[in-house]
């Protein structure tokens, strides 16, 4: 008897063991897992304090600045989705083999997600939206582009119904009983800025190519409010634009 407790002891120690050396640093927007402390938390996030093109950043007037010159297309159209309360963000993911895409300088890039931040985290001359949406988009050889579309409070977006309709707890998915077309969350003015950066959250991964909308899209007030009552508040703190050069693309 004594010798299967200690083997029982034993495997529960080892098993104790493993877990820890494989599951991955939690992190958060508050308190000691808060933004400030990321780059601290793992090895892998260290990019998150020490990178030096960051995202997001604080946008000003495009007086001056470069014009792009990397022509963006967006082949959109309406597609399955799964949405998901990951306890980060709502994300909605693309639940079908055709993808919508963009091209990016000739280079295609699929739509693998979007997602959510309340509120937004690129600000416009140091003010904030409440929300911003990110749309993830992937190429073959692993390259990211990240479309940023800023929204403000006005009339209902019929695009939105059906992923804040859910009201999703941490951990639930669901696929979407109707067909999404991302078309509908995008701006009718087209101007928008373009630069280098990363992901918003660990581990902090440059060499993004982000595209962001200057003019926002409307959802409603309740709209906004099911997002974040979901998912709080998400915003990583601006960051340094350093040496980056922003372009502007109409």
């Amino acid at each position: 008897m004594k010798t299967r407790l200690l083997l029982s002891s034993l495997l529960i120690a080892l098993s104790t063991t493993s877990f820890a050396q494989t599951h991955k640093a939690h992190w958060s927007y508050n308190g000691k897992e808060s933004p400030e402390h990321w780059g601290d938390l793992l090895t892998e996030y260290q990019t998150c304090k020490l990178g030096k093109v960051q995202s997001p950043v604080n946008l000003e007037a495009d007086n001056g600045m470069k014009v792009a010159n990397k022509p963006l297309k967006m082949n959109y159209f309406p597609a399955e989705y799964q949405v998901e309360n990951n306890g980060h963000t709502v994300q909605v993911s693309v639940a079908q083999e055709n993808a919508p895409f963009i091209t990016l300088n000739n280079k295609p890039f699929y739509l693998k997600q979007f997602h959510f931040h309340t509120p937004s985290e690129h600000t416009f001359k140091r003010q904030h939206y409440p929300l911003e949406i990110h749309f993830v988009h992937q190429s073959e050889d692993k390259a990211l582009a990240v479309i940023a579309v800023m929204v403000n409070e006005g009339e209902a977006n019929p695009a939105l119904a059906p992923v804040v309709e859910k009201k999703l707890t941490v951990g639930q998915k669901e696929k979407l009983a109707q067909q999404i077309d991302i078309k509908a969350l995008m701006p009718k003015e087209m101007a928008r800025f373009r630069l280098n950066g990363s992901l918003t959250t660990p581990p902090c991964s440059e060499n993004v190519a982000w595209t962001i909308f200057k003019a926002p899209i409307q959802a409603s007030k309740a709209q906004i409010a099911a997002i974040e009552e979901m998912e709080g508040k998400n915003n990583r703190p601006t960051q340094p634009l350093n040496q980056r050069d922003v372009e502007v693309e109409q």
